[in-house]
């Protein structure tokens, strides 16, 4: 039973993140610099 509750919270924080990576995705947010241009020379847009 707790392999089961440990695996539905596993999966719960996965499914978060992944939808707040395709949320800052399609927000046009990059992964490698957060979207803050003046710190990666603006090559990340």
């Amino acid at each position: 039973m707790g392999t089961v509750i440990v695996g539905a919270i596993v999966l719960g924080a996965l499914t978060l993140a992944v939808r707040s990576m395709i949320k800052d995705k399609k927000n046009g947010k990059s992964l490698q610099c957060g979207g803050d241009c003046k710190n990666c020379g603006g090559h990340c847009h």
